[in-house]
């Protein structure tokens, strides 16, 4: 078990994409930064999405993850946005693939309850809870941001949980999901250090 990562998540878009790394050290889990990449004033498509690859890119060599967890896109009415959005979760794959970081993709939903404990949590709920979570004391202004920050710390979560439960066949006592994990373990650290400029 590694304890000692640094995951970087993506919340894709083609007018806003969001990020937000966070680095796993032991059993701290600290912020390294959390922002958007914005894409409104580019109006051709072939264009942002060029800007996502090269925009995610760039965050790898900021950030230097070891994975990346992205969040799926989520099936609605609208056909072409759907499609848009999926390539604009492609080409952020696609960059981390170059790259060679493994990619973990997650469901809205399964980013909500894996945050708040619920899985129809608006993403101001889950922007306030990543707010007590790791300390901010001031949140991004957009919460594509904060959903991407959801992603990342998602896949810690869930890293986490495959952990315990793996344990469990050696003795070890099993949560049944991480409330009960903090439940049992009130003294878990976690801190945050402000990103350096």
């Amino acid at each position: 078990m590694k304890t000692d990562k640094i995951i970087l998540g993506i919340d894709p878009g083609t007018n806003i994409m969001g990020y937000g790394a966070i680095h796993i050290v032991g059993k701290e889990i600290k912020l390294l930064g959390a922002g958007i990449i914005s894409l409104q004033k580019i109006k051709d498509h072939p264009m942002k999405l060029k800007h996502i690859f090269e925009g995610t890119i760039e965050l790898i060599e900021q950030f230097q993850p070891d994975e990346l967890s992205i969040e799926a896109p989520f099936f609605g009415k609208n056909v072409q946005s759907m499609l848009k959005l999926g390539r604009a979760q492609g080409i952020a794959i696609a960059a981390a693939l170059v790259r060679n970081i493994p990619i973990f993709e997650y469901s809205p939903k399964k980013i909500k309850q894996s945050v708040t404990g619920n899985g129809n949590a608006t993403k101001e709920q889950v922007a306030s809870m990543l707010q007590k979570l790791l300390l901010i004391k001031n949140l991004p202004h957009y919460l594509d941001a904060t959903d991407a920050l959801g992603a990342a710390m998602c896949h810690h979560f869930q890293y986490s949980m495959q952990n315990i439960n793996n344990n469990s066949a050696n003795g070890k006592k099993k949560f049944s999901g991480w409330k009960s994990f903090l439940s049992e373990n009130p003294n878990r650290q976690i801190s945050v250090v402000k990103k350096s400029n």
